[in-house]
């Protein structure tokens, strides 16, 4: 079992809840000068790299040094893919949906309910769903089996989410596709490969720091929150909710998995 900075990560709490708001606070002034809030989810990838980021830099000279790289550099590339995509499915739009129907509850102004509602309790999720990635530089001892298998789940997960959102936008940019339910590639084994994808991310992250015995019982809540958000809160059951009068979604859900890769019936 490796050792944990106690200290270190307490302190580190204060600097990851910093990059996190800066992040969410930064966006939010964005948002009201384009008057469009959907940027918000940009802002979701780019504060869980800031975190990471603020966490290598806090932790320096603590902890393995391997592992501080791997976990920096992992969420790093995961949040920023994450936030390239989101920016270029939404290029040219206008604000989504989902923000105009909570928006449309607001008593008063509208940016100020849009910054108590969604940006400051996505920084405070942003630094919940992160302990992981802030406790795993103060792991110290050498890297384990567990904290590569981590890093390899990781690495499926990123891939997983990647590939699973190259095929859809291939899919909707045919216009022969036009109003049909993509079943083809990813697709075909699971109705949410992006979805499934950010599972192992964040199962993966856990996992770099799961040999560290006290921290891994405190930072195991992250997995868990975030597997109940994809699976049961905004993620999968949302999205299914607003695709199930579409022609031919009950067909492709009948015979595909609804979360983990499965071949269809």
């Amino acid at each position: 079992m490796n050792g944990f900075g106690w200290a270190g990560f307490g302190v580190n709490l204060g600097w990851a809840a910093v990059a996190a708001f800066a992040v969410m606070l930064g966006t939010f002034a964005v948002a009201v000068r384009l008057g469009v809030h959907r940027v918000v989810d940009i802002a979701w990838g780019l504060a869980f790299a800031a975190v990471a980021v603020a966490s290598c830099v806090a932790s320096a000279g603590g902890g393995d040094p391997v592992r501080r790289c791997l976990v920096t550099g992992l969420t790093v590339v995961w949040g920023l893919r994450l936030a390239v995509h989101i920016e270029r499915r939404g290029a040219g739009h206008g604000e989504d949906p989902r923000y105009e129907r909570m928006l449309a509850r607001a008593r008063g102004s509208r940016n100020l309910y849009a910054l108590r509602v969604v940006y400051l309790v996505q920084g405070a999720l942003v630094w919940l769903v992160s302990l992981p990635v802030q406790a795993a530089p103060y792991v110290s001892g050498p890297v384990t089996a567990s904290a590569w298998a981590g890093t390899a789940l990781v690495t499926v997960g990123v891939a997983f989410e990647a590939v699973g959102d190259a095929q859809l936008a291939r899919f909707k940019a045919d216009p022969a596709h036009r109003g049909q339910v993509m079943d083809r590639g990813l697709w075909r084994y699971t109705r949410h490969p992006n979805y499934f994808g950010d599972f192992c991310v964040w199962w993966g992250f856990y996992l770099l720091v799961c040999d560290s015995g006290a921290a891994a019982a405190l930072t195991v809540v992250s997995p868990l929150v975030m597997s109940g958000l994809l699976i049961w809160g905004s993620g999968k059951r949302l999205l299914e909710r607003h695709l199930a009068d579409r022609p031919g979604y009950a067909e492709y859900a009948a015979r595909t998995s609804g979360f983990f890769p499965w071949p269809p019936k």
